[in-house]
């Protein structure tokens, strides 16, 4: 089904959820064109007839349609998906900032995220995972550049640590923050200066990990993250410095 169906259907859902006398097409057409849907009569018919074959409405003979306990359900289920890509829109366009105010507290709420998620990991890793982990680690090394960290090598460690934690949620929204488009160019020139030292966090946290022992995982991670946050203050501190000194050229 088209996300345009897909609405045409939500709109219908709702149009008849709080109806107790069946619509027609007819009916259904004049309501909804009322919310700016410009639908002919034969084809909300269509629509409907779509809508009987999956069970959502119920044809009651030429009265026109009620609403079954599936159509109540699909509703329900499409309303909290539209709260979901609402919130989560909301979530990005935090997350699309540039200031570097806004940097901060991404990498805040990364540290908060990761902390506990380094934890988990701590506990209910299996042998695999923590493999993984190990092989991600030696890859680094093994790469042309050394213990330089990649910003490949980098998602793949984080991607592995998450699901080892064992918690959905968390790594969801650990990958809303990662996969943030925007970040990615500021922490790409910082990894450049700041590589080894990424990879000697990324390497206490294993080590804490394979110990079993999640008070260090959760340290580890926390020390990572807040050396990434200096990391970006350090070079902001640069780029602030260099427009004073092109600002001081302009005016003398």
């Amino acid at each position: 089904m088209s996300a345009e169906s897909d609405g045409h259907v939500f709109e219908i859902l709702s149009i008849l959820e709080n109806r107790v006398e069946p619509l027609g097409s007819g009916q259904l057409s004049q309501l909804l064109n009322e919310r700016g849907f410009a639908l002919s009569e034969a084809t909300v018919g269509r629509i409907l007839s779509s809508m009987d074959r999956q069970q959502l409405t119920e044809k009651l003979g030429f009265q026109g349609r009620v609403l079954t306990a599936e159509g109540r359900a699909k509703l329900a289920e499409m309303r909290s998906a539209q709260q979901r890509a609402t919130y989560g829109n909301r979530f990005i366009e935090t997350l699309e900032a540039r200031r570097r105010e806004d940097i901060i507290e991404i990498l805040v709420a990364r540290k908060a995220i990761e902390r506990e998620l380094a934890r988990l990991a701590a506990v209910y890793a299996t042998a695999a995972e923590i493999r993984l982990l190990e092989e991600v680690m030696n890859e680094h090394e093994e790469s042309p550049r050394g213990r330089k960290l990649t910003e490949d090598h980098d998602l793949k460690f984080h991607k592995l640590l998450s699901l080892a934690a064992k918690n959905k949620v968390l790594a969801a929204a650990l990958d809303l923050i990662r996969h943030d488009e925007q970040l990615s160019p500021v922490l790409a020139a910082i990894r450049k200066r700041h590589g080894g030292q990424l990879w000697a966090d990324h390497s206490g946290i294993v080590a804490a990990i394979k110990e079993r022992n999640p008070d260090r995982a959760e340290r580890e991670m926390a020390r990572h993250v807040e050396s990434v946050i200096a990391d970006v203050q350090k070079y902001w501190a640069l780029v602030n410095a260099r427009d004073q000194d092109v600002n001081r050229s302009s005016g003398a």
